[in-house]
């Protein structure tokens, strides 16, 4: 069985990673191709049965207030990141599972609003938890689903796929090449030596349930139902392509047809990026990043300047193969190519940079690819 299951114990310890997508920007929810990968980056969880019948306690070493619920009332709460959880727990219930009393302790080090999934983390490491520690015998795919149901219903951001399969299904040293309109998966290899994988934070955090994330979305939508208004074999942009995007053109609006072309050619990108993966040609798979990020800033207009200088700073250096805003938009991250000799100095000088420009100080941390959410044995459970 498909599951993430443990002996029984009264006590278990879940890595949930954090994710980076090389490639593949907003064209998971448009049921097109990605790249992703979990890092090295996590999200650890200890939980426990206290011995109660419904009340939980929920400790997060990140924030200050612990969360502390009953089971027969878990509500919306006006905190945000509360809501990652109890979206979990009431999804649980919803599917018919009985939970009981537990405690639970939160330690993290992927930085939150940096694009790097936090919540998916969030998610599907409480969900597949409380699957361990009550024998729920949850399948992956359950679990990625109700992770992905709760930021929908009690987030109120309509997030694809992407991020709680890469949080799920990730494996070291390789990423994933992933359908999402029926999330048949390739592993490739991420095979790139000399060059590493570098993240530059901008400290600037975005909140994608503040509308920008789900209007991007409902422009694609909007693009396509015109679109079948002469094609109705057409259900997403996924089943676009240049041709029939250019003869629909005076169908859409200015807005649709931007995002619509970003998404058809970005399709395109993440299939030739996986083949620039396997060849082992990253002056191609560079490039392919640069244009990805220029798709972003300029078709879907979900960049900023900190995210703009990082990457035109990256194409002034001939050690750095390409470069490219990651996660939702308006803030968080962007991913580096890196040839190994250099990682050091570029990052102190591209800290200096950004220092100079912005007056912030830019958080640098180098990631490898790593496995998805898993069981860690009690003895190398320390928090």
């Amino acid at each position: 069985m498909d599951s993430i299951m443990a002996q029984t114990l009264n006590e278990i310890v879940v890595d949930s990673p954090g994710r980076i997508n090389l490639i593949g920007g907003h064209t998971d929810y448009n049921n097109g191709y990605v790249l992703p990968a979990a890092i090295d980056r996590k999200i650890a969880f200890r939980l426990k049965k206290n011995g109660s019948a419904q009340m939980c306690h929920i400790q997060s070493k990140g924030y200050g207030t612990p969360l502390r619920l009953n089971l027969q009332k878990v509500e919306k709460s006006s905190v945000e990141w509360e809501n990652y959880l109890l979206g979990v727990i009431a999804g649980i219930q919803k599917l018919g599972h009985s939970l009981e009393g537990f405690d639970c302790e939160i330690e993290s080090d992927l930085p939150i609003g940096s694009g790097l999934s936090s919540s998916a983390a969030l998610e599907c490491g409480l969900a597949s938890g409380l699957n361990a520690l009550f024998e729920l015998g949850l399948s992956k795919l359950e679990i990625i689903t109700l992770s992905r149901r709760a930021e929908h219903e009690f987030v109120g951001t309509k997030c694809g796929i992407m991020d709680q399969f890469s949080s799920v299904y990730g494996k070291s040293d390789h990423f994933i090449f992933l359908d999402c309109s029926n999330l048949h998966h390739t592993y490739v290899p991420a095979s790139m030596g000399p060059y590493e994988l570098l993240l530059l934070n901008t400290n600037i955090s975005h909140q994608l349930s503040d509308g920008q994330y789900n209007s991007r979305q409902d422009e694609c939508f909007e693009a396509v139902a015109q679109i079948q208004k002469q094609h109705p074999r057409i259900t997403s942009l996924r089943d676009v392509d240049l041709d029939l995007l250019s003869s629909c053109k005076a169908l859409l609006t200015d807005i649709q047809y931007q995002r619509a072309l970003f998404i058809v050619q970005e399709n395109q990108r993440v299939v030739d990026a996986a083949e620039a993966l396997k060849s082992k040609d990253i002056e191609q798979l560079g490039s392919l990043l640069y244009a990805c990020h220029e798709g972003l800033r300029d078709l879907y207009d979900i960049s900023c300047p900190e995210l703009n200088f990082l990457v035109d700073y990256a194409k002034e250096q001939n050690y750095v193969a390409g470069a490219r805003m990651v996660g939702g938009g308006f803030g968080g991250c962007t991913i580096h190519l890196v040839h190994g000799d250099h990682m050091e100095s570029y990052i102190k000088e591209i800290s200096e940079a950004y220092k100079r420009e912005f007056g912030i100080d830019l958080g640098a941390f180098p990631v490898r690819t790593s496995n998805g959410t898993t069981l860690r044995k009690l003895s190398d459970a320390a928090l």
